[in-house]
């Protein structure tokens, strides 16, 4: 067991140590009888226990290989339960219509998030158990972020609980709360004008000038900036991450309908930051 504790803290697990505290935080999840649900690194299965008696299946990825035994020999015989070894960042997830429940791991948390937001096969919903501050950035708190932004069309982002540090074994350092991931039908931005979306924030975000406006300069005239500063309600000085997202698809909007600023704008946004980065 302390051979165990010593690789949780490697791999920056934290484990949830109470059943009534999942048994909880389920009941104010989407997820029932009906859902077949992934489960991202199922350490001592606390988590997987519960959701066996709630979801219709349930597969639980586990990196660690003794963790992995020990999970087999508790589920061995439960119809429901799937366990897997692997590293959910090389996993290939599964079509079709799936939920995700997970406690992730705090020094993995970016890389997991962007996958399932990049996903081709996103899911329905997606709760996740990570460190607060990194949930803030990514739901855009206080501020919206590059990744907020861009993730936004596709997902609604939001902190729905926040949790003690004893809730967890070994305790962390660093407050921890759930971030609901919710994919929205349909998404904010159409399929054919996602690309356009993508290099207008990401060259937005990327440029040098915290003025968003000078930033943009070569793709809305100063003239064309003022009157958009009124019409969407966005201070003439606004920096990236003032503007909300609706603020944003405005921008978007009015690029859509002036054809030949696109065609700039792809010349200015090629030395730009690829999404999420």
């Amino acid at each position: 067991m302390a051979k165990i504790q010593r690789k949780q803290i490697a791999l920056g697990q934290n484990f949830l140590k109470s059943a009534t505290l999942v048994r909880r935080l389920l009941g104010e999840s989407s997820i029932g009888v009906s859902d077949a649900v992934l489960e991202i690194g199922a350490g001592r299965g606390v988590i997987t226990a519960e959701l066996a008696r709630l979801a219709r299946k349930v597969v639980a990825l586990e990196k660690d290989p003794e963790l992995v035994g020990l999970l087999r020999e508790r589920f061995f015989g439960v119809p429901n339960v799937e366990i897997l070894e692997g590293d959910f960042l090389q996993y290939r997830i599964f079509d079709g219509e799936y939920k995700i429940f997970a406690n992730i791991p705090f020094n993995r948390t970016a890389d997991i998030v962007r996958k399932i937001v990049c996903a081709s096969t996103a899911p329905n919903d997606a709760y996740l158990i990570l460190q607060k501050e990194a949930a803030e950035k990514f739901s855009g708190i206080p501020a919206e972020t590059q990744f907020s932004i861009l993730a936004k069309p596709r997902f609604q982002i939001q902190i729905i609980r926040e949790l003690r540090r004893t809730d967890f074994e070994p305790m962390p350092g660093v407050d921890s709360v759930l971030l609901r991931i919710q994919k929205r039908s349909p998404a904010l931005v159409l399929p054919e004008d996602a690309a356009l979306f993508q290099k207008l924030v990401c060259y937005g975000f990327a440029g040098w000038k915290r003025n968003l406006g000078k930033t943009l300069q070569h793709i809305f005239s100063y003239r064309q900036w003022k009157r958009l500063s009124k019409e969407l309600r966005f201070p003439l000085d606004a920096t990236p991450s003032e503007l909300t997202l609706e603020q944003w698809l405005g921008l978007l909007d009015c690029l859509k309908r002036r054809v030949p600023l696109y065609k700039q704008l792809r010349l200015q946004i090629e030395r730009s930051a690829s999404a999420f980065e």
